[in-house]
């Protein structure tokens, strides 16, 4: 630390100096001035090294967006000691300089943090803006993050002022996502015409986006209200009228009967990740390493109105240490106990209904359990796991979480918070022919 504090000291105070940076803010007079050392320059940035070999005299001019001039001491400042404070606003403009002066350590360190700090609370929102970023660099891990972030909390990002600033591609390709997690499809609908009169798209997008919701997923009393009184619908009915037909058709029949006549695996009758009650509900298991607990709760059988009064019970269990039967204590021919080494097994989420019913019949039942943490001070979404249609449990859940530890990132106040959807799949029927 007295090293890093001297090397502080030597950039401050430019003793020994035998360098000037002019860092001059393009289509603007502003120049910034920096003494620097050569020594320090080259050791950390090739390109500052090629530069200097090419310099005619002792100053060196560099031009600079105005975002980048204004963070180049603290650009400069790192070379020197190793470390960076950082705001949500200066990690593009940091991340820029890193990328542009080839200071690799710097760069992948600016890349974890946005990849860290995206539920972090700005006036304006900042996901979007790293997003657009990394896909204007080609970083698409960065990308992916930012896109999975907005994806898994989106209720929160439709209440935000940065779901007016997401662009037009960026919209349609989370239109086309099974996995977003949000309140209801409606709630999706209602976002998705404030975005549309704030931004006034081209009728092109507006209607590729309004053919992306899943009108099947909003009950009929409310599509009926949108028909008469949803200024966007009204406008682009007839762009819409086939899958608003669809929809109905889907509401006033058993799926069954529906399923001989359509095609009923594409995406209009996919639910996305709803948290609304009919779709599942909330878990928060107390002291979670303590026992099993068990829970019970109801779903609609299915999102179509035909099916609108029939509720369906499910069990869920969570085992803090399960241990599968190949890692449990065995005996010996003499009756003995001969002990297994094991790691005290790992947590377990077994979901099952309650019963049985002839009206599932032509229906399989996603779970997805969906567990919360808290990060930055906000609650978001840690992890989603999928259980696959036959089986009852998620194999991997919570397979890398440490529990034990009360400062665990998977636990708020020391409790485990989960929430359970049970998403209905239908299936098309094969019929024999004679």
């Amino acid at each position: 630390m007295s090293l890093v504090q001297r090397m502080e000291t030597l950039l401050a105070m430019g003793n020994s100096s035998d360098v000037t940076l002019r860092v001059q803010t393009v289509n603007t007079d502003e120049v910034k001035v920096i003494q620097a050392h050569s020594l320090v320059l080259t050791m950390q940035s090739d390109v500052f090294e090629e530069m200097l070999l090419l310099r005619n005299n002792s100053a060196v001019i560099l031009k600079e967006t105005p975002d980048c001039a204004a963070v180049f001491d603290k650009f400069v400042r790192y070379l020197y000691c190793g470390d960076i404070s950082v705001r949500l606003d200066q990690a593009i403009s940091l991340h820029k300089l890193a990328s542009k002066y080839h200071v690799w350590g710097l760069q992948q360190g600016l890349t974890q943090y946005m990849t860290q700090h995206l539920s972090s609370e700005s006036p304006t929102g900042h996901v979007v803006g790293w997003y657009n970023y990394a896909l204007q660099i080609g970083d698409m891990a960065l990308r992916d993050s930012c896109l999975q972030y907005l994806s898994w909390n989106l209720s929160s990002v439709l209440q935000s002022g940065e779901w007016g600033s997401i662009s037009e591609d960026l919209l349609l390709s989370l239109l086309q996502r099974s996995d977003l997690i949000l309140q209801s499809e409606l709630e999706l609908f209602e976002a998705l015409e404030a975005w549309i009169s704030l931004n006034q798209p081209v009728s092109v997008t507006v209607e590729s986006a309004l053919r992306a919701v899943r009108y099947g997923m909003i009950p009929p009393q409310h599509l009926f209200r949108l028909q008469k009184q949803s200024p966007l619908m009204l406008k682009y009915y007839e762009s819409i009228r086939d899958l608003l037909y669809l929809a109905f058709q889907f509401h006033s029949a058993s799926p069954i009967q529906l399923a001989k006549y359509f095609d009923v695996n594409c995406s209009i009758f996919t639910p996305r990740n709803y948290l609304s009650s009919s779709w599942g509900s909330p878990w928060v298991i107390n002291n979670p390493t303590r026992d099993d607990r068990s829970f019970s709760f109801q779903t609609q059988l299915g999102p179509s109105g035909h099916d609108s009064n029939k509720r369906v019970t499910w069990n869920a269990l969570f085992s803090p240490r399960w241990l599968p039967l190949s890692a449990r204590s065995t005996y010996t021919e003499l009756g003995a106990m001969q002990p297994t080494r094991t790691d005290g097994g790992r947590p377990r989420i077994i979901v099952t209904p309650a019963t049985s019913s002839p009206d599932f019949a032509g229906v399989s039942f996603q779970k997805t359990v969906i567990v919360m943490a808290r990060q930055q001070g906000k609650v978001v979404v840690r992890h989603v796991y999928n259980f696959h249609q036959s089986t009852e449990e998620a194999g991997d859940f919570l397979v890398d979480a440490d529990l034990q530890r009360r400062s665990s990132e998977y636990l708020i106040d020391s409790s485990l918070y989960l929430h359970i959807v049970i998403k209905p799949l239908y299936h098309t029927l094969l019929i024999a022919r004679k």
